[in-house]
C-alpha cells in the first residue's frame, strides 16, 4: 500500500504540473489578446482623436474663409461706391466744361457784335430816317433764369446724403428741361441707383432699362445693365439676374461693371469663362 501511494504521488503531480502548465499558456493567450484590443483601442482613440482634430481645423478654416469673404464683399462695395462717386465728380467736371466753352463762344460773339456796332459809321443827328447817337445802344445778353448744372448738382448731392426722393425729384426736373444735353443719360441713370438704393427694384429695372433702350451709346449701360441684375437676384428672380449678370460680362469685358458682375456671378456659384 504504501508503495502504491508512493507511486500515485509523483503521477498526481505530474498531471496537476501538466494542468498548471495548460492554465497559465491559455492565461499568457488572454492577455495577449487583451494586449492587442487594448492596442487597437487605443489606435481607434488615436484616429478619432486625429479626426476631431480635423474637423476643428476644418471649422477653423471655414470661418476664416467666410469672414475673409466677408471683408472682401464690404471692400467691393466700397470700391463700388467710391466709383460712383468718382463718376459724379467726372460728369461735373465735363459738365463745367461744356458750359464754359458754351460761355467763351457766347463772349466772344458779344465782343464781335461790340466791336461791329464800333467800327460801324456814326449817325448824323437830325438826319431824316435816323436815331439820334445818345439812342443807338447795344443790346446786352440775356442771362439764363436757372442753370441746368445747378440743378443738376443739387439732386446728385441729394443722392449722395441719402434723400432719395429729392435726387429722383431733381433729376426728373432737370431732364424735364434738358432732354438732350450730355448729362441727360447720367441723370436717367441716377434716378435707376435712387430707385435701386429704395429697393424699389421693379421700378429701378424699369429706368436702368429705359437708359439702355433711350441712351444705348451711353457709358451709363454697362452699370445699368449691372444694376438690372442686382435688382432681379433681389427679386429672388435668380435666373433673369444670372441672365443680366453674363451679359454684362459678355458684351462689356473690358468695363468695371464686367468684373463686379463676375464677382457676384462667383459668389452665386456660377463660373464665367
Amino acid at each position: 500500500m504504501k508503495m502504491r501511494a508512493f507511486l500515485v504521488a509523483p503521477a498526481f503531480l505530474l498531471a496537476m504540473a501538466c494542468a498548471s502548465t495548460s492554465d497559465v499558456d491559455k492565461l499568457q493567450d488572454q492577455v495577449a489578446e487583451l494586449q492587442e484590443e487594448l492596442a487597437g483601442m487605443k489606435r481607434t482613440s488615436a484616429v478619432k482623436e486625429d479626426v476631431q482634430n480635423v474637423n476643428l481645423r476644418i471649422a477653423e478654416q471655414t470661418e476664416q474663409l467666410l469672414r475673409s469673404n466677408a471683408t472682401l464683399i464690404a471692400k467691393v462695395d466700397q470700391i463700388e461706391e467710391r466709383v460712383q462717386n468718382t463718376q459724379g465728380a467726372i460728369e461735373q467736371t465735363n459738365y463745367r466744361l461744356d458750359r464754359f466753352g458754351q460761355q467763351v463762344t457766347e463772349t466772344q460773339r458779344n465782343l464781335e457784335a461790340l466791336r461791329a456796332g464800333v467800327a460801324s459809321p456814326p449817325l448824323t443827328p437830325g438826319t431824316p430816317g435816323t436815331a439820334p447817337v445818345s439812342e443807338v445802344t447795344v443790346a446786352a445778353p440775356q442771362a439764363s433764369v436757372e442753370n441746368p448744372l445747378d440743378l443738376y448738382n443739387a439732386a446728385y448731392r441729394d443722392y449722395q446724403r441719402g434723400n432719395f426722393d429729392l435726387a429722383i425729384a431733381g433729376f426728373q426736373e432737370y431732364l424735364r428741361d434738358n432732354a438732350s444735353s450730355d448729362l441727360a443719360d447720367n441723370a436717367a441713370y441716377w434716378i435707376g441707383e435712387s430707385l435701386f438704393s429704395q429697393k424699389k427694384y421693379r421700378e429701378a429695372i424699369a429706368q436702368f432699362d429705359d437708359v439702355v433702350n433711350r441712351y444705348s451709346r451711353s457709358d451709363k449701360v454697362p452699370g445699368s445693365l449691372l444694376k438690372k441684375g442686382f435688382s432681379y437676384i433681389s427679386l429672388g428672380e435668380r435666373a433673369q439676374g444670372i441672365v443680366q449678370l453674363q451679359y454684362v460680362v459678355h458684351e462689356h469685358p473690358t468695363s468695371q461693371e464686367s468684373a463686379l458682375a463676375r464677382q457676384r456671378l462667383r459668389q452665386l456659384g456660377v463660373e464665367t469663362r
